[in-house]
């Protein structure tokens, strides 16, 4: 199976699958999956465009839209994550995962499903430590903090992604921290030199993620965000040679919170024809790059770790932004047991399904989901993970296809499409009328309240009579 990798989206959907039906012309392959690493700004409508944290000069309604009203079609099942350019209202509708468009499934602000049984899990968003320990208490309307701390990574997701078995492939916007010592790092400071200071202080990258990293010890790791292709090989110790649990010394407090461009936000370039992108080219940092200084810094204690057996090496590659001559894309060929029967030249039709280990954490650490700032405490591993095991259970014995042909699926699998159904819950570009340049209400995505009911577990982001229960 095809798998098209690619970093920051930045709304230029078009440019992307253009390129996309390029390389499998060039080639002479067929893609079967694409997977987007944040930044995706699915912007339905102008009021959506309001609740984006940018400058209101780089506001652009993008190429979403068409997606999203039935003018285009994704040619690729396409999965994506948040980052920190996003219209952070929709995405919290969708806060358990859900299409954002046909063919086009986000993953929620964190999670797993698998395609053709290759397991894709991912963490939206950026590291932040002031909120990484509150709950979700952002509301409609947005203000200037709310609006960036609502794609800020929290505590309590993190904890659910580290009880998974490892996952094959991870996506994140973030780069995990000290990434950059697994890899060249002269040669990324050649081309970005500014990142010398963040990685001489431990400020470049999410400990959280670090911590993840090491603790799932997934095949593959995915990442963008800092508009640079960069690549790294993580050795894991295997089991009984020692520890692999991340021992992190905090970097000298900054009381000014001086860090990396994780706001970064490029000047908007034209959209022309993309041509094969080169192979690592040196450039100086661009002047008209803009930046929102603000992300990342305090190092905190990284997740547990699982001891199993896991794969030995993560192979992380960060991409870049969808621009002509950028490093923005990549596609790497994973095995499933499906490429056999699949037709060569043909595009397959990937059968994308919850994961049942997911769900059963979703039950198990449901009690804990905080929609308030203040966050519940959490219960200690060897309690969260006899309750997943629990919930395993429970999924396994109710959640099934409901078509009539599903009795040779297996236990706990069910198919994305036979439980969600992409519904536009707010309307496309062109309604907006007088209140263009304002925020939306909130819209409750039948999709959420659908994820919701198949686990039996309250929607508590049904926030349409200010639902805070």
């Amino acid at each position: 199976m095809k798998i098209a990798v690619e970093g920051c989206s930045h709304g230029a959907l078009d440019a992307i699958y253009r390129y996309l039906r390029d390389l499998e012309s060039r080639h002479n392959y067929i893609v079967d999956l694409l997977l987007m690493c944040g930044d995706f700004q699915a912007i339905r409508n102008y009021r959506d465009m309001q609740c984006m944290a940018v400058p209101q000069k780089y506001r652009q309604l993008g190429d979403f839209h068409k997606y999203y009203t039935g003018e285009r079609t994704a040619p690729v099942l396409t999965i994506v994550i948040g980052g920190n350019h996003e219209a952070s209202n929709y995405m919290s509708e969708l806060y358990h995962g859900g299409w954002l468009a046909p063919n086009i499934y986000f993953l929620g602000h964190a999670g797993c499903v698998q395609v053709n049984g290759i397991r894709i899990a991912g963490a939206s968003g950026i590291f932040k430590s002031n909120d990484f320990s509150q709950g979700f208490y952002e509301r409609l309307p947005y203000d200037h903090s709310s609006m960036r701390s609502i794609y800020h990574i929290r505590e309590f997701n993190v904890r659910r992604l580290s009880l998974l078995s490892s996952p094959d492939i991870f996506l994140s916007h973030d780069w995990p921290q000290h990434i950059e010592r697994h890899g060249d790092t002269q040669g990324l400071l050649r081309r970005k030199p500014f990142f010398r200071q963040d990685i001489q202080t431990g400020n470049l990258g999410s400990p959280p993620l670090m911590g993840l990293l090491q603790t799932l010890k997934p095949k593959w790791w995915f990442s963008a965000h800092l508009h640079v292709r960069f690549q790294a090989t993580v050795q894991h110790e295997q089991p009984g040679t020692g520890s692999d649990s991340l021992s992190i010394t905090s970097p000298p407090q900054n009381p000014d919170e001086i860090a990396i461009a994780d706001d970064d936000f490029d000047a908007i370039e034209s959209q022309n024809p993309l041509n094969e992108v080169p192979r690592l080219q040196t450039a100086p940092h661009n002047p008209d790059e803009i930046t929102l200084q603000e992300e990342e810094e305090e190092v905190i204690q990284s997740p547990p770790v699982a001891h199993r057996p896991q794969p030995s090496v993560t192979n992380f590659l960060a991409l870049d932004k969808c621009l002509p001559k950028r490093e923005f894309m990549e596609v790497i060929d994973v095995p499933t047991t499906s490429d056999e029967s699949t037709t060569p030249g043909q595009r397959c039709m990937p059968e994308l399904t919850f994961d049942p280990e997911w769900l059963a954490i979703s039950r198990a650490f449901h009690p804990f989901l905080s929609v308030r700032r203040r966050q519940a405490d959490y219960p200690d591993e060897a309690t969260a993970r006899a309750k997943v095991a629990e919930e395993m259970e429970w999924v396994k014995s109710n959640v099934h296809n409901n078509e009539v042909n599903s009795s040779d699926t297996p236990l706990g699998i069910r198919s994305i499409s036979d439980c969600q159904t992409f519904v536009q819950s707010a309307p496309g570009p062109g309604s907006e009328g007088s209140q263009k340049n304002q925020q939306p209400p909130w819209y409750t995505n039948p999709q959420t309240s659908a994820f919701c009911d198949m686990i039996d577990i309250p929607n508590m982001f049904d926030f349409s009579s200010d639902n805070r229960a």
